[in-house]
């Protein structure tokens, strides 16, 4: 793993080709409903623990990741876009979208509240993770 001395993001290589910018968590929440704020910080210390576990800001979104990105959270205006990358398709209410992503599905959760985070949930989130450490 290694650190961006500029902008702080985690990668698997050293010097990972990456676009480089300092970007505040707290500004990808400006102008956003305070429940989604409330509802990363229930997110955030869930996953924390999950070892590894990077986390840095992107230009529109925080990327949590491993040995790779597994987790980008995007905060749109009125939900959290909690999107997880999987080998196979997952079935699930609680996953919104799904997509191809190179040889890879990536499942997208919407939450607008901290309650949406239920266990169920973090279930799901914890599949990506596993799935990033192969």
């Amino acid at each position: 793993m290694w650190t961006c001395p500029r902008c702080e993001r985690v990668f698997k290589s050293t010097n990972q080709s990456h676009y480089c910018n300092v970007v505040d968590i707290d500004d990808l929440f400006k102008g956003k409903p305070p429940e989604l704020l409330l509802a990363f910080d229930k997110l955030l210390v869930e996953v924390i623990d999950w070892e590894p576990c990077g986390v840095g800001a992107a230009k529109k979104a925080i990327v949590f990741s491993s040995q790779k990105a597994w987790l980008i959270v995007r905060p749109m205006s009125k939900e959290l876009d909690l999107k997880f990358y999987y080998g196979e398709r997952i079935e699930n209410e609680q996953i919104k979208k799904v997509q191809m992503w190179g040889k890879k599905f990536a499942h997208h959760i919407r939450v607008n509240n901290e309650y949406q985070l239920t266990e169920e949930v973090f279930q799901l989130l914890k599949k990506g993770h596993t799935f990033s450490m192969k």
